[in-house]
């Protein structure tokens, strides 16, 4: 019950403060007079996201599409390229250093090259998705896998383990908390890729709506995208989180510190 009542308390503090910033803002635009080509109103805005819509919704079906497409290839690809880096140490040693120095190029970088390669539209915004989000994964599941503890896995191997069995039912549950961890970084830098790459070579997205409404200085709009981009990634975030609580439950701390 103490559990309970802390996360119901949790919840209506968050609750609370979401609305108290949303309350703030309006007031503050209200009193300082700041025209709407600089800061809309949080009310402006969602009276813009209610008349608009009907407009809005299939630009955001595509930028959550690409999105998950490209988080999707990204964490596969991330996975596997970390397990290789994080159970061997030669490809350590080659890998790693390349992948660095690629995750150190701005991706704004990649994108025209995409755009040479596979010309505009859904295919480069997909990648740029995907390759902004492997280096997090790469390193956490790595990290994960090196976490492992010499002295357990020469028991097992005296024992008669061989390495694949000890990577398979060892290395990697071990990894999990980690792996998940960098899902919850990845998902929202994926967001980051796509909506980079609807602004500068596509013509469906929320990217490119922002983008088209702030050559038109419809700022209201262009907070509308954001607001959009932002709730989606919150949902995203959250069901990475509920994942995570079920399959590594075990290796969470607890957060209720309450006495009694």
């Amino acid at each position: 019950m103490n559990n309970m009542s802390s996360q119901t308390r949790q919840r209506m503090l968050s609750a609370f403060t979401l609305l108290g910033f949303f309350l703030f803002w309006e007031i503050a635009c209200l009193v300082s007079g700041v025209s709407d080509l600089v800061l809309p109103r949080p009310s402006q805005v969602a009276l813009v996201l209610i008349d608009k819509m009907p407009l809005l919704w299939p630009h955001t079906v595509q930028t959550l599409y690409t999105t998950l497409a490209g988080f999707a290839l990204g964490v596969m690809i991330g996975i596997l390229v970390g397990v290789l880096i994080g159970s061997s140490r030669l490809a350590y040693d080659v890998a790693y250093p390349l992948l660095v120095g690629f995750s150190s190029i701005p991706k704004v970088a990649v994108v025209p090259l995409f755009v040479v390669w596979f010309g505009s539209g859904t295919v480069p915004a997909i990648l740029t998705s995907m390759v902004i989000c492997i280096f997090p994964v790469v390193v956490n599941v790595a990290t994960g896998l090196a976490s492992t503890e010499p002295e357990l896995e020469d028991v097992l191997r005296v024992l008669g383990a061989r390495k694949h069995d000890i990577l398979w039912n060892v290395s990697l549950p071990r990894a999990m908390p980690y792996l998940f961890a960098s899902l919850k970084i990845a998902i929202t830098l994926s967001f980051v890729g796509t909506v980079l790459s609807e602004t500068v070579a596509a013509n469906k997205g929320i990217g490119t709506v922002m983008m088209i409404a702030s050559g038109n200085f419809d700022v209201p709009l262009v907070f509308a995208g954001l607001v959009l981009l932002a709730i989606m990634g919150i949902f995203l975030y959250a069901m990475s989180s509920w994942v995570e609580g079920r399959m590594t439950g075990w290796a969470q701390r607890k957060t209720d510190l309450s006495m009694g």
